[in-house]
């Protein structure tokens, strides 16, 4: 699929990016605020993306400078997404080659494919997600409604994030092909098996001399000031932060009435429900791993999988009354269940079984 073209940093010679493709869902959108460039929605621009604040001359407002901080933050976002995946087109490709690139044309495999697997996740979807989201900011002509639209329009899209995110901190089981896209036209083996979490993958590398200095020689020639961790955190923060940048738009819109001001709340909302769902996804991904542990650390229980319980709700420790050791508990959506710690391990003592209001188990 190809790529759009970005604007990346001096040297990196690249085409400018479309500026005369007008969206449909632009269409017949009218920006009542104070702010709107005097020609509505822009047809071919030239030069810099974005278009000049307000009138010729006049002092652009602060909420002109959160629309255009919105923007140029995106673009660094791309930017640095497409260093990961693509690297830069420069004088030389090879010395600008992305990390995944140089991995996927090395002669000799640096790094194992469940290794890329989990390093990366599917980094590329979300690149090309923030190369088109970029394209249809830059056709705003620095208008916060028009902005709003865009995550509006394409709220269902953001939900590629959630994998990315359950993946970057734990233990995952997956596949080679996730996310690694190429690894099948190298005739790399796409079998199910057991996938690290991109930071327990990334440690990993760090440990083995040859991988931990083809990742530094990567660096080098990328120019990238931070190693590759702090560019793989990098969607796990923006996702997050998209609600926050809409709600600065919405704290500044001067006719806080009407449907301009309504398109921008349904913005906030919606980013506000995908950083929620992102969170709550992670936090029900986290729980389901965190009981596996549990399972696999448990002692003397006879019962069945302790996913039949449901969802692991909370767990602490407690003393009894004449008892020596403390006692662990782990509370499920229809069970409590009573350990002791003996080393790594949990000994099972006993297990309640919870009712909800209805005295239903």
């Amino acid at each position: 699929m190809p790529r759009p073209a970005l604007s990346l940093e001096p040297g990196c010679a690249m085409e400018d990016p479309p500026s005369t493709r007008t969206e449909a869902w632009a269409e017949g959108l009218h920006n009542a605020n104070n702010n709107a460039s005097p020609g509505g929605w822009p047809g071919a621009r030239g030069g810099h993306p974005l278009a000049a604040f307000g009138s010729p001359g006049a002092k652009p407002s602060y909420l002109d400078r959160v629309v255009q901080e919105i923007v140029e933050s995106e673009r660094t976002y791309a930017r640095d997404l497409r260093s990961i995946v693509e690297g830069c087109n420069g004088a030389t490709v090879g010395a600008w080659q992305g990390y995944l690139g140089k991995i996927i044309d090395a002669e000799e495999p640096v790094l194992r494919p469940e290794q890329v697997s989990a390093l990366f996740g599917n980094i590329e979807d979300i690149y090309e997600l923030s190369s088109t989201l970029l394209q249809n900011l830059e056709s705003c002509a620095n208008d916060p409604v028009a902005v709003a639209v865009c995550f509006v329009t394409r709220s269902q899209e953001f939900a590629i994030y959630t994998q990315y995110c359950n993946n970057y901190p734990r233990w995952v089981w997956g596949t080679a092909e996730q996310g690694a896209h190429g690894w099948a036209r190298v005739g790399m083996d796409l079998s199910p098996i057991p996938a690290l979490s991109s930071v327990a993958a990334l440690t990993e590398c760090m440990r083995s001399k040859v991988q931990a200095r083809f990742l530094r020689e990567c660096q080098e020639r990328l120019r990238h000031a931070l190693p590759l961790g702090a560019y793989l955190l990098k969607p796990v923060q923006r996702i997050l932060k998209y609600h926050l940048l809409l709600q600065e738009i919405a704290r500044h819109f001067e006719h806080k009435a009407g449907d301009d001001y309504e398109l921008v709340l349904e913005a906030i909302d919606t980013m506000t429900c995908v950083a929620w769902y992102i969170n709550d996804m992670k936090r029900k991904h986290e729980h389901a791993i965190r009981q596996q542990e549990i399972q696999s650390l448990l002692l003397g229980w006879k019962g069945p999988d302790l996913t039949s319980y449901g969802e692991l709700v909370l767990e602490g420790t407690f003393r009894a009354q004449r008892v020596r050791h403390d006692r662990a508990l782990f509370l499920f959506d229809k069970a409590l269940l009573i350990t002791k710690r003996r080393g790594d391990h949990y000994v099972y003592k006993s297990h309640i079984p919870v009712r909800d209001k209805d005295g239903r188990l």
